[in-house]
């Protein structure tokens, strides 16, 4: 539920910038939002939607610049329709075209793994040449070096719950993954960070929209992959994708850039699959939640952590 402060802040703001109209909060489909979504109405006909976020303006504007970039050059996005705004000290807001076309897709089948990892290297192709920088700090589910040197990323209200609840072998095994993903020398690129179902939209087989552009990172290709290979089939409920998956996933996705990944960058795929359900799982286990993440997590580390070059 949206607070009726929340609201009138976010009434105002549009009503400055569109005009008069009718703002109405939509509800996510799936869980772990961080950010508030509206649809605005104008009284000129145009429906906009407008996101809400505790976020650096600085981070947002950046993010906005790409997917801009990644419109004009076609990819089935939403295009901004305003740059970055500071709703309150602690909130940023914008704007982009209303895209409500098309249906997530349920399922693990390795035709989907090659629509999903084919429209991702579609993306990075898009952004090569787009310097990564100005996107600070990854997401916290793709964030395995934070730069408090903790083992995971900065959260008040997380890191203030019973951490015994969080299963020591989930510690054990991201300690692991972020010595691994840490070493890497790899050069950074701009990609889709959170690269889940629930953020993908299709007709058929074509993709419609790719949602969530707050979530683009920096970071080596082999790892952006690599997350996008262990998390692809979430939809309501995150969880880690089938072995066979990620595997069909990686490989599409080096026959759609006509690359094979070097040994190294094999390594950080299968490392980088772990760390999306690995923050799952231990979200899982603070909120006392089903352990969907951690139950597959627990079957599938051993022969990741190998394929990672982790003993």
């Amino acid at each position: 539920m949206v607070a009726v402060s929340m609201r009138k802040d976010v009434e105002a703001w549009c009503l400055q910038a569109f005009g008069h109209g009718q703002l109405t909060p939509v509800l996510p489909e799936a869980g772990g939002q961080m950010s508030d979504l509206f649809r605005f109405d104008s009284n000129r006909g145009e429906a906009v939607a407008v996101k809400v976020r505790p976020e650096s303006l600085e981070r947002i504007d950046r993010c906005l610049q790409l997917q801009a970039f990644a419109a004009d050059a076609g990819f089935p996005c939403a295009r901004p329709l305003t740059a970055a705004h500071r709703l309150r000290a602690d909130m940023v807001v914008h704007a982009e075209s209303w895209r409500s076309s098309g249906q997530m897709y349920a399922g693990s089948d390795h035709d989907f793994a090659a629509r999903s990892a084919s429209l991702l290297a579609r993306l990075v192709a898009i952004l090569e040449g787009e310097a990564p920088t100005g996107l600070g700090a990854p997401p916290p589910w793709i964030s395995w070096n934070p730069p408090t040197g903790s083992l995971w990323p900065p959260n008040p209200a997380i890191d203030a719950m019973d951490q015994n609840l969080v299963p020591e072998r989930v510690n054990a095994i991201a300690r692991s993954v972020s010595e691994r993903l840490t070493q890497t020398t790899l050069p950074l690129v701009v990609g889709h960070g959170d690269w889940e179902s629930q953020n993908l939209r299709w007709q058929g087989t074509s993709p419609t929209t790719v949602h969530d552009w707050d979530s683009l990172v920096a970071l080596p290709e082999a790892a952006i992959v690599g997350a996008a290979s262990g998390a692809f089939t979430s939809t309501t409920i995150p969880t880690l994708a089938p072995m066979e998956a990620s595997e069909a996933f990686i490989d599409r996705y080096e026959e759609a850039t006509g690359r094979r990944f070097t040994h190294e960058e094999r390594e950080i795929a299968w490392a980088a699959s772990l760390w999306p359900a690995l923050h799952n799982a231990r979200g899982e286990s603070l909120f006392k939640s089903p352990p969907t993440a951690l139950s597959e997590l627990t079957n599938q580390a051993p022969a990741r952590l190998r394929l990672a070059g982790i003993r």
